[in-house]
This record gives structure tokens, sequence and C-alpha cells, in this order.
């Protein structure tokens, strides 16, 4: 029997966001897509991700209702800042905003030793992500934000990896695609 898993679309929600913002950050998209990145970290980002927290609020994962309302709050805060705030404000700043989303990845890096193997490389890639991304921001390294990107990418294709695993295992009741057994 089938049960109720918002888990793959708030999994969905995030990889195919930051897979996209990520290539901007690494240099493999002109940064001239970053519009269509806003709509998708608006959209799908943000509204996917918060629908994916509700749900998992409703089968008691409280990780899950907390990463995703979150993570899909995060994609609303940034599509807002870069859209309607950020023009005109220093680097640090921005630099702040994602060292504090940093913070927040480790400690749920640290929930998710208690889960299985993939949530945990995807929030130990985030945490990297965020603080590569931030010290760029905070010191002016652009090769630290190049690397970030790179590093989001992975994190976004572990995502997508987990979102296709709660897919396919769901709809085929046993496991096809591992996802490391629970700690």
């Amino acid at each position: 029997m089938n049960t109720f898993n918002p888990a793959p679309l708030g999994l969905f929600g995030f990889a195919l966001t930051t897979w996209l913002l990520s290539m901007i950050n690494a240099g493999l998209l002109p940064g001239a897509g970053l519009g269509m990145v806003l709509a998708m970290a608006f959209a799908f980002g943000g509204s996917a991700q918060f629908v994916a927290g509700l749900g998992e609020m409703k089968v008691g994962n409280t990780f899950g209702f907390v990463a995703f309302c979150s993570y899909g709050a995060f994609w609303w805060s940034f599509a807002l800042f870069v859209e309607i705030f950020a023009k005109g404000v220093p680097g640090v700043m921005v630099g702040w905003y994602l060292l504090v989303w940093g913070a927040f990845s480790f400690v749920m890096f640290i929930g998710t030793f208690a889960l299985n193997k993939a949530l945990q490389l995807i929030f130990g890639f985030l945490t990297a992500t965020f603080i590569l991304l931030a010290l760029n921001d905070l010191l002016g390294a652009a090769a630290l934000g190049e690397f970030g990107g790179y590093l989001g990418l992975v994190t976004a294709v572990l995502a997508f990896y987990l979102g296709a695993a709660g897919i396919i295992n769901g709809a085929h009741g046993k496991e096809i695609l591992p996802i490391g057994a629970k700690a």
C-alpha cells in the first residue's frame, strides 16, 4: 500500500532550483539567467518545498517539516532579496545572509546522523556550499564562490537522486535506488 510521502516534491524543488543557481555560481551559465532562477526559486524552490514541509508535518516528520519549510522560505527570501533589496547592498551583507544559512544547514546536518546516508551527504555538501559562498562575499574571494557553485551542483544532484529514490522506491514498493541505511 502506498502512503503519502511529500519528500520527493520538496527534494525536487530544492534540487532543480539549486542546480540552476549553482550553474551560475560555478560560471557554467551566464548571470543573465538569474531571472529564470528567481522564478524557479519562488515557484518551485520556495512554494513546492513549503507545501512539502506542511505535508511532512501531516505525517509527523519534524525533520522534514523544518527542512522543507525552512529552505522553502530560504528560496522565497532569496528571490525577494535579489530582486527587490539587493541593489546596492554590500557583498558583506550577502555573505552574512549565506553564513547564517550555513549555520542552520550545519544543525540540520547533525540531525541527519540519525537518518539515511543520502540525507547526510546532501546536508554535508549543502553546509559546505553555503560556507564557501559566504566566504566569497565576506572575503571577496571569487574562486571560493566558483568552488561553492560546484559543491552546490553536487548537492543538487544528491537531492535529485534522493527525490528520484522516493518516487521510484515508493512506486515499486521496494528499494530500487539505495539511500543508505538509517544510522
